[in-house]
């Protein structure tokens, strides 16, 4: 996942003023609150969060011709 350094807050920040997190997400689609400076939570608008995790049928078929050729030796030697 790319991160856009834009939409890049640290916990303490996020703690202290959730509003300019939120506008984030509302500019950018996404914020990242960083522990650390280190990535630890993603914050994305509650209906994109249901679309991004679901793979369409085709999605999911093509990948799994994918991995079927690319795996068409182990395959063929499970067959047996």
């Amino acid at each position: 996942m790319t991160i856009d350094t834009k939409t890049m807050v640290s916990v303490s920040e996020a703690n202290q003023d959730f509003s300019k997190v939120a506008g984030l997400v509302d500019q950018y689609g996404s914020a990242v609150i960083m522990e650390d400076n280190v990535p630890r939570y993603l914050v994305v608008e509650y209906p994109k969060a249901d679309k991004d995790e679901t793979a369409s049928d085709d999605e999911v078929l093509s990948i799994s011709r994918q991995l079927m050729e690319q795996n068409k030796e182990a395959y063929e030697v499970l067959a047996e």
